[in-house]
C-alpha cells in the first residue's frame, strides 16, 4: 500500500485553481470549522502564528476529517524541523525566505530519503505511515509531498530563474507584504510597483511549468493573479476574518443598544 494521495498536489500541476484559507488562530477548533467551509486547502502558519509541532498535528488530524488540504508553513526552512513536520502527517510544505537555488536544492534534499536526500528515516514511529500501517511508505513518500518555496524579496526574485529550474520543486509562492517591504514600501503591498514585481514573478513561474501561488486579500488583484496562471490562491486570513466580524458586531451592538430612548445598565 503506498502513501497516501496528495489530491492538492496533483491539482495544481495541472493548474487546476485551488482556493485556500490561512489559519493562524492555532486552534483544531478553528481549524476544523474551516475545513468544513469549502476552501480546497488551508495553511498551517507556524512562520507567524504561535504554533509548535504538538498544535499542528492536532490541526492536521481535524482537517483530515474534511475535504480540505493541509498545508503547514515551517518558521525556517531547517532540515529537521521538516523532518518533524512530514512524519506528523503534513504531505505539502510551504517553505518561507528561499532565496537561492542551492537553497532550494536542499530544501527538496530534506523532504527526500536517501540515498536522494537526507531525510531521516523513522517512519515506524510517524503519523505519514499511519504508525508503519503502510508498508510501502518509505519507497512512496515522495511521490505525494509537495514543497512549495515562497519568495518573498528582491534577493529571492533575482534568483527564481535559477530556484525554478531545481527539479523536486512543485511550485513557488510570492510573498507581496515582505517584497514590498523589501523594495521599500513597507505596510503597501498594494503598491503599484510592487503589484508589477509580483505579476512578472507569477509570469515567469507558470512559463516555467510550475504552480504559482499568492495571498492577497485585494479581491482584484486575486482575480489579476489568476488570470496569469496562479493555480493556488490564499483569499482570506481566519485571524483578519475573526477580528473583523468580532470589532463589527460590538460596533453594531452598542450602536443599536445605546442609541437615543435607551439606557445603559
Amino acid at each position: 500500500m503506498p502513501a497516501p494521495h496528495n489530491p492538492f498536489k496533483h491539482a495544481i500541476a495541472k493548474g487546476d485553481l485551488q482556493l485556500g484559507c490561512w489559519l493562524g488562530l492555532a486552534d483544531p477548533y478553528i481549524a476544523e470549522i474551516s475545513a468544513g467551509a469549502g476552501f480546497d486547502w488551508l495553511l498551517i502558519d507556524a512562520e507567524h502564528a504561535p504554533n509548535d509541532l504538538r498544535s499542528i498535528v492536532a490541526q492536521l488530524q481535524v482537517i483530515a476529517g474534511r475535504e480540505s488540504h493541509a498545508v503547514v508553513r515551517p518558521p525556517i526552512g531547517e532540515t529537521w524541523m521538516i523532518k518533524q513536520f512530514l512524519d506528523a502527517g503534513a504531505q505539502t510544505l510551504l517553505v518561507p525566505m528561499v532565496e537561492s537555488a542551492d537553497q532550494a536544492r536542499d530544501l527538496v534534499s530534506a523532504v527526500t530519503y536517501p540515498p536522494h536526500g537526507v531525510r531521516g528515516v523513522g517512519s515506524a514511529l510517524a503519523r505519514a505511515s499511519d504508525f508503519a500501517a503502510i508498508p510501502d511508505y518509505l519507497t512512496t513518500a515522495r511521490d505525494e509531498i509537495c514543497l512549495l518555496v515562497q519568495v518573498e524579496n528582491q534577493k529571492g526574485l533575482a534568483a527564481l530563474d535559477d530556484i525554478l529550474a531545481v527539479e523536486g520543486i512543485d511550485g513557488v509562492f510570492i510573498g507581496p507584504s515582505d517584497l514590498a517591504a523589501d523594495m521599500g514600501f513597507i505596510g503597501k503591498a498594494g503598491a503599484p510597483e510592487v503589484k508589477a514585481a509580483v505579476c512578472d514573478a507569477i509570469t515567469r513561474i507558470v512559463a516555467s511549468g510550475k504552480a504559482a501561488g499568492i495571498l492577497t486579500l485585494d479581491t482584484e488583484f486575486q482575480r489579476q493573479c489568476r488570470d496569469l496562471g496562479a493555480s493556488f490562491v490564499a483569499t482570506d486570513i481566519d485571524v483578519t476574518l475573526f477580528a473583523r466580524t468580532m470589532r463589527s458586531a460590538s460596533s453594531t451592538a452598542r450602536d443599536r443598544l445605546s442609541g437615543p430612548g435607551l439606557q445603559d445598565d
